[in-house]
């Protein structure tokens, strides 16, 4: 694994910490920072001791203030300084959509402990996140329009899904600050703890996942949920449902399952999600940016 200047990766009994690390600058995002989660996803990916992935900012005042709008040596702030007129460029892109897309197509289960202000990109790479925690002294908002841009980050995608499309829009729509209570009473958190509780809460979670889980089932349940809620037909999903369960019923991992269950056990798990997913996995074309 790469040594990292703006973020701290630990890997510990199963569970990896991806810890913002600008502290001195509230943790704000820089492209840089989104190329180190970026590669640190890639490792973790494919490390198959990793069963979770926990999210959270150095220091006690901020989880993320956002993007960087004091950049060291100057330059553009929210997209690439120079400027292009074919929209399909890449340098068009988006760094906070970049690192949502990565975080999307994650195997393992991300959860989010935001420890304090989360603004901007701060807020938004949040919720490609699975699980977000929050300590009571968190701050969230959807700052775009008070900046003069819109919401980035493919946010427009995840956050109406996350807490219904009125919400939503009045949160962007305003660019207001809100509390960690605010939060969770409309969704957006699933529970709200004490800051020296915060970092325990989330880890118990990941536990619960690493300790009684099959990776190859939340690999695979990560995915469909996430890629078949939104289809047309609940049909879309009885196809891969029926795929998934056909194959996997004849996997290591289901007959582990079935024998530690009927041996009153924890299971030990064979599978692994580096090479024993289902033949047919991925089963959708992943669309490109133009």
């Amino acid at each position: 694994m790469a040594d990292y200047t703006q973020i701290l990766v630990d890997k510990s009994d199963g569970i990896a910490t991806i810890t913002l690390n600008r502290p001195e600058k509230m943790n704000a995002y820089t492209r840089h920072m989104q190329g180190e989660i970026c590669d640190a996803m890639d490792d973790i990916d494919a490390d198959d001791s990793i069963r979770a992935v926990i999210f959270t900012g150095a220091g006690d005042r901020a989880f993320c203030a956002g993007a960087d709008l004091t950049p060291e040596g100057g330059g553009h702030v929210f997209s690439d300084p120079n400027e292009v007129e074919d929209l399909s460029d890449p340098t068009v892109r988006d760094g906070g959509g970049k690192l949502t897309l990565r975080l999307f197509q994650s195997t393992k289960p991300l959860i989010s402990a935001c420890n304090g202000v989360a603004v901007g990109v701060g807020a938004t790479m949040q919720l490609a996140m699975d699980i977000r925690l929050a300590s009571d002294t968190a701050r969230y908002g959807f700052v775009f329009a008070r900046r003069g841009i819109v919401p980035e980050a493919c946010s427009s995608w995840f956050l109406p899904k996350i807490v219904g499309i009125q919400q939503a829009l009045e949160w962007c729509y305003t660019g207001r600050i809100f509390d960690a209570a605010t939060a969770n009473q409309a969704g957006l958190v699933r529970s709200v703890h004490a800051a020296e509780d915060l970092m325990p809460a989330a880890v118990a979670l990941a536990r619960e996942i690493a300790d009684n889980t099959s990776a190859i089932s939340v690999a695979m349940t990560r995915a469909m949920m996430w890629r078949l809620s939104n289809t047309e037909h609940p049909m879309m999903a009885h196809r891969v449902d029926s795929k998934s369960i056909y194959r996997m019923s004849r996997a290591g991992d289901a007959k582990e399952g079935i024998a530690s269950f009927l041996e009153k056990r924890a299971p030990v798990y064979p599978d692994k999600v580096s090479q024993d997913m289902p033949d047919f996995y991925p089963w959708w074309d992943e669309p490109e940016y133009r």
